[in-house]
């Protein structure tokens, strides 16, 4: 691609109905604006999702604009998206922690995850983007996605939650009411209101009601004798002890201006598979992403769709080789694009300038790291149900017929051996459980019953099930058996 964008009109707001495509841009101050609007609608869960993963928010917003200039190369422009950080390795990353492992294993993990995205992208640019409805059939990429988000209840319950009640419930009600209340731009960062909201609230608390004593979740653990222990267990609990919610110390020391603390991946088998299911709901959400841009810019996508989910394969591994969270291209900004009708890559571009500029304030870092936990228990109900309900949507867009059992008994299985932590002990070094199980059972179970059955159809998604045709007779069409 070229830097070259041709100026629409005469670079001022565009008429009602009039669309700034790819290749266009405004003047460079309105150009600028735009930029900028991108910046807040990814940031929210940009920084959100790293704190949630225990790695660095500052390092993970910088990677997102290295990330957003690699992908913007790689498609030649064609695809106007951002790049933010992925909540699909949420789930993983608690049970690679919950294992022992520490942010060099998840980075690890990741990053493997990241080249065999990159690998089915180049797979798709060279098969068609059909392959990908063959192998990943909306039934399974709704499973997949929906156990990813309901496997995360726990770590809401047990971690986040019980460190401040009441201020994840006053969080939690801020985030349903900006959500639903709210309209246009502003509905679109509830859940950054909504942090904001908790961390001023959490303040407030300190300073008026004092201290709260709770449970910090990997500190004070100590054995029936008093002594620090390595990990929570049967005779190593975690002991609450009164705290501030809000600690500014690390910001009070942190510079201004600095480059984020950077680490080497390390690799662990176990934790490899705990993070490839993921995948297939990046493919999904990928494939859904460029199928939504194609639509708004009436452009036919197909072809870079393989590029597409290539560069973001390319980015994760780039940014986790460095420290990073994982990359995913970003709805909220396809709703920017929706709303302003304006497609320039050329915002984009200001766009990841800006987000490399804050991850080099190592003050803002402190900052994030600042949230209290209750603050993030209340958020985290939302985004974690929200990531599950994807999975339904999937289905209902789908039309998925849940009457036929090769459809509703791998997902019923899926689901139970997912969200219940389910572990398969293969051998005493190899377990499989969680989502790795989960995902394994739907994939496997949904094309191995459509095979014994005799009527796999690759090509179906379930459109026209909930709501049958009908034959001569006035009767609904059946499926072949």
């Amino acid at each position: 691609m070229t830097f070259g964008w041709k100026l629409h009109g005469d670079g001022r707001t565009p008429p009602p109905g009039e669309v700034v495509g790819p290749g266009e841009r405004l003047t460079w101050p309105r150009t600028a604006g735009i930029g900028v609007q991108h910046v807040v609608a990814m940031f929210g869960a940009t920084f959100v999702f790293p704190v949630l993963m225990g790695l660095d928010p500052n390092l993970s917003i910088m990677m997102s604009g290295v990330a957003t200039v690699l992908f913007l190369l790689v498609v030649g422009g064609r695809v106007p998206s951002y790049l933010g950080s992925s909540a699909s390795f949420v789930g993983a990353v608690a049970a690679i922690r919950a294992a022992g492992g520490d942010s060099a294993t998840v980075t690890g993990a990741i990053l493997v995850s990241g080249a065999v995205l990159a690998a089915v992208g180049v797979v798709i640019h060279v098969l068609g983007a059909q392959v990908v409805h063959r192998v990943f059939p909306p039934v399974v990429t709704g499973a997949v996605v929906m156990l990813i988000g309901f496997n995360l209840a726990p770590v809401v319950a047990t971690t986040y939650w019980p460190q401040d009640q009441w201020v994840g419930l006053a969080t939690l009600c801020a985030a349903v009411l900006a959500n639903v209340l709210l309209r246009g731009f502003w509905s679109r960062v509830s859940i950054l209101l909504a942090l904001v909201f908790g961390f001023a609230l959490s303040w407030v608390l300190d300073h008026t009601a004092g201290k709260i004593t709770s449970v910090l979740p990997g500190q004070h653990l100590l054995d029936a004798a008093g002594k620090p222990c390595p990990a929570e267990g049967p005779y190593c609990v975690a002991t609450a002890f009164p705290h501030y919610r809000v600690d500014f110390s690390a910001v009070r020391h942190a510079d201004w201006f600095g480059f984020p603390s950077l680490h080497a991946p390390s690799f662990t088998t176990s934790a490899i598979l705990l993070a490839l299911p993921p995948v297939i709901a990046l493919i999904a959400e990928n494939t859904g992403h460029v199928k939504a841009v194609a639509a708004m810019t009436g452009e036919d996508l197909d072809p870079v769709m393989g590029r597409a989910l290539g560069a973001d394969g390319v980015a994760t591994v780039l940014a986790t080789g460095v420290g990073g969270s994982p990359t995913t291209t970003y709805a909220e900004n396809i709703g920017v694009m929706a709303a302003t009708r304006i497609y320039s890559t050329a915002a984009y571009f200001v766009a990841a300038a800006v987000a490399i500029l804050f991850g080099l304030c190592p003050k803002f870092g402190a900052l994030v790291a600042a949230t209290p936990g209750g603050v993030l228990g209340g958020i985290t109900v939302v985004l974690y149900g929200m990531i599950g309900l994807l999975g339904a949507k999937i289905w209902v867009e789908n039309r998925v017929d849940f009457g036929d059992p090769v459809n509703l008994v791998p997902v019923a299985a899926a689901l139970i051996l997912a969200i219940g932590g389910v572990t398969l002990a293969i051998t005493d070094d190899f377990p499989l459980g969680g989502i790795a199980f989960g995902t394994i059972a739907v994939l496997v179970g949904y094309h191995a019953l459509n095979g014994l059955s005799g009527r796999w159809s690759p090509g179906d998604t379930g459109r026209g099930i909930i709501a049958p045709a009908e034959d001569d007779s006035g009767g609904p069409v059946r499926p072949p058996v």
